[in-house]
């Protein structure tokens, strides 16, 4: 609670909310580095209703999956995927992206190793994707602004973290020595710690505030302009963030008598505006993302569906920090639970994150911690207090204070 007060005490002081680029949601354009003409409209049929491509399914991993696919390879700490042993030390990325429907479709989100989706002011949410392959991708995002929980969430990666200004309240943390950020636009009030607008272009294809992206030889120049380490810093990354369950022996929650039947999650009790949900297909063992009531896609991957092997629900502490309805997210706590989702079941489970570096880590209601399986992890922030379902059944959390 100590670091949720003095943030709250820093609002209070305050009586004036500033922004980066002026108003945040009508800023000034940066400098312009590349511009990417309007992109052709996805297909309809005689309806009238938009064709999406259908996604390849992910193959599951095979039951032989414990010798790499070729020579070189490790396996990654983020998804316990092959990767290649190149990046094995590169530090990945997290970057902002808006959820609002008017930002939609974003490019590469698809890539992301793991995916965050928590509140901000207005009811609506915001998602900050950490990809740890990011070398070769041209157009990512839209990116939007940052807020102070997020960049907590970002350490645990040890990533560097890319956003497009944000309120003042992220002052003390985007500037703290150790935080490498790369913002595309100034920030608080008229700060300029990591300003580098060559990080980041618009794209002509969408109005702002939705058409700010990065590239991965925008995001190179900036790390060179501020001489960002790209390989893990020592001391600061955990590899044993996630604990997973062996490729030939993935965890199906079926040891568990009380694990919840859960095909079908709908956040849209907690993320009233953007109806977040995920429906489960038995035939790849992997959660599809939607937003609004339609598929969450990725235009820079033919349309492909987001998709992920593991979701946690993680109730959090909260409060409102002014009448704009900033919000404060107590990330640092002991006492808080959630659910787990794996292969259309679920689980109730408690969450511990100690400091800023430390993984959150999830634990059974046993007190083990929980093994996830082989692949990508979308976590879901709730407000304490707040709902969800699974299967038509209403969940929140059992914690009452």
């Amino acid at each position: 609670m100590k670091r949720l007060q003095v943030l709250l005490l820093v609002a209070l002081s305050s009586t004036l909310l500033l922004f980066g680029c002026g108003n945040e949601e009508e800023p000034d354009a940066p400098a312009v580095s590349q511009v990417i003409e309007k992109q052709a409209e996805p297909e309809a049929d005689q309806s009238g209703e938009q064709v999406l491509e259908t996604p390849e399914a992910e193959t599951p991993a095979p039951a032989d999956d414990e010798a790499p696919p070729k020579e070189g390879m490790v396996r990654s700490t983020l998804t316990n995927e092959w990767i290649e042993g190149s990046i094995e030390k590169a530090r990945p990325i997290s970057i902002m992206v808006p959820n609002d429907s008017a930002a939609l479709p974003h490019y590469n989100i698809s890539k992301a190793d793991i995916l965050y989706e928590a509140p901000v002011e207005g009811g609506i949410t915001r998602t900050m994707a950490v990809i740890k392959d990011w070398e070769n991708l041209d157009r990512i995002g839209n990116v939007r602004s940052c807020r102070d929980y997020f960049v907590y969430w970002s350490f645990e990666w040890d990533s560097i973290y890319l956003h497009f200004g944000g309120p003042y309240y992220i002052n003390d943390i985007v500037e703290k020595k150790d935080t490498d950020h790369i913002t595309g636009c100034a920030y608080g009030d008229k700060r300029t710690d990591g300003l580098y607008e060559g990080t980041f272009f618009r794209a002509t294809d969408k109005k702002a505030p939705h058409n700010a992206y990065a590239s991965a030889s925008g995001i190179n120049k900036g790390i060179e302009k501020f001489s960002i380490s790209k390989t893990y810093r020592d001391g600061y990354y955990h590899a044993d963030h996630f604990k997973f369950a062996p490729s030939k022996e993935p965890n199906t929650l079926e040891q568990y008598s009380d694990a919840v039947s859960a095909k079908e999650i709908d956040m849209s009790p907690a993320y009233s505006v953007t109806k977040t949900a995920f429906s489960y297909n038995e035939s790849d063992g992997l959660y599809y993302r939607s937003m609004y009531g339609k598929p969450d896609v990725d235009a820079a991957n033919s349309n492909q569906q987001l998709a992920f092997k593991n979701i946690f629900v993680q109730f959090t502490y909260h409060e409102v920090r002014d009448a704009k309805g900033y919000l404060a997210f107590q990330v640092h706590d002991t006492t808080r639970d959630g659910y787990f989702f794996t292969n259309g079941k679920g689980i109730h489970v408690t969450w511990k994150k100690s400091s800023d570096y430390e993984p959150t880590k999830y634990y059974d209601d046993n007190g083990n911690e929980v093994q996830i399986n082989t692949g990508k992890t979308m976590i879901c922030i709730a407000k304490q207090g707040d709902s969800f379902k699974a299967d038509g059944t209403s969940y929140k959390s059992s914690v009452k204070k």
